[in-house]
């Protein structure tokens, strides 16, 4: 199978009359770039599973370009749901609901809930509005592999494996959406992102963060490996422990990832390669993705600064530290 590049303007329709023939598209969203299929199109959305290499038991998450889409797609949307509809969308947030019959079994994983977005990239929206029905969509990438936030990333992935990329630039939020489900009486966040646990409890109250065991997993991410490097990976949670590391690991020709302050604070100890994620939580969310795929074309060994447990920090580690493997030095 041939793969196409194609701007959005260019490409748009192209997009839509293959989804409406049951093909897939990957395209841009504000987080990473989506793989998506019609939602409402069981073997389709098989095509999504085939092209990653995903387990069929990992749900998925379906977009759509209005609130209002949102009820058709869900049932006893309850008034805690509304007002995280009403606070964050469009936005990097997905809700889990009450799936309508509407929904197939393949992009639930068999489940009675589904998770949906309202993504407030334009060319998210354009794509979704012009193919005329909501979109299922994981990343566009390899199964267990780190997430694409350029059209370029998904390439590397998904050449030969999909009819189309659609080019939208670099991601601006840079890691999946929050996932908070609210198909019970407790909003529990499944899956953190760019909104915190924080700015959800101030919408509904509170709001409490899954800590278990996985057995079914009722979202994306939950309950297999994600977002690792072709290379090994490690956590340091000092400038110290990174150069040890980074020592330790010469031979695979090593790299650190680190915000501006503590990649100054390494380069103090001797000299390295480094990828300096900028100075602040923001920039790292952004860029982490985009450094790993740098890092691992590059380098042997990956070495990432522990960037803590508040707010959109704990998000970002949370993908560090699955693409690490809970290694830390």
């Amino acid at each position: 199978m041939k793969t196409e590049l194609l701007g959005i303007e260019e490409g748009l329709d192209k997009a839509a009359r293959l989804i409406k023939s049951g093909e897939v598209v990957a395209f841009p969203t504000e987080t990473v770039y989506g793989l998506g299929a019609n939602a409402f199109d069981g073997e389709a959305v098989k095509k999504i599973f085939a092209a990653k290499g995903r387990p069929a038991d990992n749900p998925l998450i379906v977009h759509v370009a209005d609130k209002d889409s949102i009820y058709g797609l869900a049932e006893n949307v309850s008034s805690k749901a509304r007002a995280v509809i009403d606070a964050f969308m469009p936005g990097p947030i997905t809700v889990i609901l009450r799936k309508s019959s509407r929904v197939p079994d393949e992009v639930s994983a068999g489940l009675d809930t589904v998770g949906i977005r309202f993504p407030s990239h334009p060319a998210a929206r354009s794509f979704i509005k012009a193919c005329g029905v909501p979109i299922a969509a994981p990343s566009a990438n390899v199964s267990t592999r780190i997430s694409p936030t350029s059209a370029e990333h998904v390439f590397e992935d998904m050449n030969g494996r999909i009819p189309l990329i659609l080019q939208g630039g670099e991601c601006g939020v840079g890691i999946e959406s929050t996932i908070v489900d609210l198909s019970g009486d407790a909003p529990t966040v499944l899956r953190p992102g760019a909104i915190t646990p924080e700015q959800l409890a101030d919408v509904l109250g509170s709001v409490t963060t899954f800590g278990g065991k996985v057995v079914v997993a009722k979202a994306p991410g939950m309950k297999y490996k994600h977002y690792a490097p072709d290379c090994d990976m490690a956590v340091a949670t000092s400038a110290e422990r990174a150069a040890a590391d980074y020592l330790a690991n010469i031979g695979k020709a090593p790299v650190v990832l680190g915000k501006s302050d503590f990649i100054e604070e390494l380069l103090s100890l001797g000299k390295c390669d480094y990828i300096d994620l900028g100075n602040d939580d923001e920039s790292v969310m952004k860029n982490i993705y985009s450094a790993m795929h740098e890092a691992q074309k590059k380098h042997g060994y990956i070495v990432c600064q522990d960037f803590g447990d508040a707010g959109i920090a704990a998000s970002v580690m949370n993908r560090v530290n699955k693409a690490s493997g809970g290694k830390r030095v």
